[in-house]
C-alpha cells in the first residue's frame, strides 16, 4: 500500500483492494478531516467513502485500487479507481411495499446489495463516474462543507 500527501493534507491512495480497504480508508479520511476541522461532515463522508471503496473492493478483489480524498473551498472530494470494466449500477429506490421477507439472508455466502450508490447519491452535493484508458474508471463523490 503507498499512502501520499499531496496538497495540505490530501490523500492518494494506491492498494491492492481487500476487505480491510474499506475501514483503513475510512480511518485516513477521518483523520484528514479531523486535521481540517471539518468534523461536521464527518458521518456523511466517511460512509460515502465506505461505499465507493466497498464497491471497489467488491468489483476488483486482489487487484489494485486507488483512492483520492481532496479539499475543495466548498467541500471534499473523494474519487476511487478500479480497473473493471463494467460501470456502477445504480439500483431503484425501494419502497415499503418492495420489501420482503428473505428466507435466505442469514445463510453463509448469500449477498444482498446494491444499495450504496443511492446512499451516496443521497448524501453528496454531486457525484458521478469517468472512465479512464485503457481500463476502469473513476467514482466519485462531493460533499459540501
Amino acid at each position: 500500500m503507498a499512502v501520499k500527501a499531496t496538497q495540505v493534507g490530501e490523500l492518494d491512495i494506491c492498494c491492492r483492494a481487500g476487505r480491510t480497504v474499506p475501514g483503513m480508508v475510512r480511518s485516513l479520511v477521518g483523520f484528514r478531516l479531523a486535521e481540517w476541522g471539518l468534523s461536521g461532515v464527518a458521518g456523511d463522508v466517511l460512509l460515502v467513502a465506505g461505499e465507493l471503496v466497498a464497491n471497489a473492493v467488491q468489483s476488483t478483489p486482489d487487484r489494485e485500487i486507488r483512492v483520492r480524498f481532496t479539499r475543495e473551498s466548498d467541500g471534499v472530494v473523494l474519487a476511487v479507481w478500479d480497473s473493471a470494466e463494467g460501470m456502477p449500477v445504480v439500483q431503484p429506490v425501494m419502497e415499503l411495499d418492495d420489501v420482503q421477507p428473505d428466507p435466505l439472508a442469514l445463510e453463509p455466502g448469500h449477498e444482498e446489495g446494491g444499495r450504496g450508490l443511492q446512499i451516496v447519491r443521497g448524501l453528496a452535493s454531486d457525484c458521478g463516474v469517468r472512465e479512464t484508458e485503457p481500463v476502469g474508471k473513476w467514482v466519485w463523490a462531493a460533499v459540501s462543507c
